[in-house]
């Protein structure tokens, strides 16, 4: 160890990451002391990492925090979790960020103050490439003098912020790539709570436990859109098609519109989610080169309506992934598996249930008939916890069906998921 160039043990502390491990580390020769003080470029103060935080005061660790910082040069990643810790005084914070904000590259801000500070101010217009926040406050975003040329992700987690706010935040940050907006208090300024996004770099996009009315996103290069746990009236993107990952889950809205042009779509992805198959089909329909497809926990808007999964083969012929898991009738059987049809290049086949029954037995007999380069088979099912007789009898009839099943397709891998 005696002969490890100090660039070198900078490295290995900064893999260390959390700070208390750092400063232990460092303290075991002069040549480590140097590499923390001079070659350091990763610290972390995270308070669900070690139970001290929550012990001393908030003084005392306002100080701890200060001093190992200041005695850093170069810091490129810098993390400063607080959850649960008394509010911080703000001087001390700003303290910190003015001291690594020309090196700072990433930085991670979980941290309460009194007063509230402006974290664009202190951050903007140098090398900062990632930026995280939570539990915050973003106001006054000023696009004349405000900029982050670098930024390329920002995460905003139960952060307070206007929706014009977010939208100016945007295009202060012209190479942005990855955005997450996670339970945001969004404040409006006219009664109907519609937000407007638009960012011509923007390339990924995760949307957590949002309620508004309208959200309409414009993002030419968007390839991947995550909506999960959001309840909306409206959702609207416009793109030029460079859309490849659709992922829905949990959400409640009346109008989705992602656009016309889906050519690109790679894989789609919606679960516990209530769909007019014919509408959400034509949404998709012109997705050709789509191979990951997955309808889980799905709820149809007409009682009526059943999955046509002859459509699916034919308008999806490079799909090699296919998961179902919905409320099955007698019509699933008659409509849904009619024709001569075949998934030729499925190799993984995800079935699920939500009442098991005969009909779901020969629903999977079905596809695996239709499905002849398969390689994997995954049932998946919910057991209660109380069984009836009934219940037993039908799981056990189910167990035997599969096996003799099987006994057809000893080229596929059978594995059951139960709950």
């Amino acid at each position: 160890m005696e002969y490890l160039p100090v660039e070198v043990i900078g490295n290995i502390l900064s893999r260390l990451g959390a700070a208390r491990d750092v400063v232990v580390a460092s303290a075991s020769c002069r040549k480590w002391r140097e590499a923390w003080r001079n070659h350091l470029h990763t610290l972390a103060f995270n308070s669900n990492d070690w139970s001290v935080y929550h012990e001393l005061t908030r003084s005392r660790l306002e100080i701890i925090i200060t001093q190992t910082i200041f005695q850093t040069s170069g810091l490129e990643c810098l993390s400063i979790i607080m959850d649960n810790v008394d509010e911080f005084s703000a001087s001390p914070v700003i303290a910190w960020l003015m001291y690594t904000r020309e090196t700072l590259r990433q930085l991670h801000f979980n941290v309460k103050t009194t007063p509230i500070i402006n974290i664009l101010e202190k951050c903007g217009r140098q090398k900062l490439e990632v930026l995280t926040l939570a539990h915050n406050t973003v106001t006054g975003v000023e696009p004349s003098y405000q900029k982050f040329p670098c930024l390329r992700s920002l995460s905003l987690s139960h952060v307070g912020i206007s929706a014009l706010d977010l939208s100016l935040l945007l295009t202060i940050c012209p190479k942005i790539e990855v955005l997450n907006l996670v339970s945001l208090d969004i404040v409006m300024s006219d009664p109907q709570a519609t937000m407007e996004l638009s960012s011509n770099s923007l390339s990924d996009i995760y949307v957590e436990a949002i309620n508004l009315d309208k959200i309409t996103l414009e993002a030419d290069s968007l390839e991947k859109l995550h909506l999960k746990d959001c309840t909306l009236e409206v959702f609207e993107l416009v793109s030029k098609g460079a859309l490849r990952f659709l992922k829905i889950d949990d959400v409640s809205v009346i109008h989705l519109d992602i656009g016309e042009s889906t050519e690109n779509l790679d894989t789609v992805d919606v679960s516990n989610f209530t769909i007019m198959w014919s509408k959400f089909h034509h949404m998709i329909a012109k997705s050709s080169k789509l191979r990951k497809l997955r309808l889980w926990g799905v709820v149809f808007d007409d009682e009526d309506e059943v999955v046509d999964i002859e459509t699916i083969s034919s308008c999806f012929p490079q799909l090699s992934h296919l998961s179902l898991n919905y409320e099955l009738r007698d019509a699933a059987l008659q409509y849904g598996l009619q024709g001569s049809f075949q998934f030729e290049n499925v190799a993984v086949l995800e079935l699920g249930w939500t009442v098991i029954n005969d009909l779901f037995s020969h629903w999977v007999a079905g596809l695996l008939e239709r499905c002849p380069n398969l390689r994997k088979l995954v049932i998946y099912g919910v057991v209660s916890e109380t069984k009836t007789h009934e219940e037993c009898h039908i799981l056990a009839n189910f167990t035997s069906f599969i096996v003799r099943l099987m006994r057809k397709y000893l080229h596929v891998e059978v594995q059951f998921e139960y709950e």
